[in-house]
């Protein structure tokens, strides 16, 4: 019987950062990698193709650090508020 694969639609997704990350705040996932237990994400910034990251694709759950989607600050700041 075939595993579960973690995180199937990865690649692609899109992220908003809580923080800005090198000025920026708009990524999507353009790459993934399996190393054991953990499953990392390479993230590009959606105004600076340069600007990139690897990440455990785990922090992307985390709220405090990752919203799913490309939200505005306006939209982040409501999020916050409710």
């Amino acid at each position: 019987m075939q595993r579960k694969l973690k995180f199937p639609h990865l690649v692609g997704s899109k992220w908003t950062a809580q923080q800005k990350i090198e000025g920026w705040r708009h990524f999507q996932v353009v790459n993934r990698k399996n190393q054991g237990p953990w499953v990392f994400a390479e993230l590009v910034s959606a105004c600076d193709p340069s600007v990139r990251l690897w990440i455990n694709a785990r922090l992307l759950k985390e709220r405090s650090l990752w919203q799913a989607g490309w939200r505005s600050l306006q939209e982040q700041n409501q999020d916050v508020l409710m």
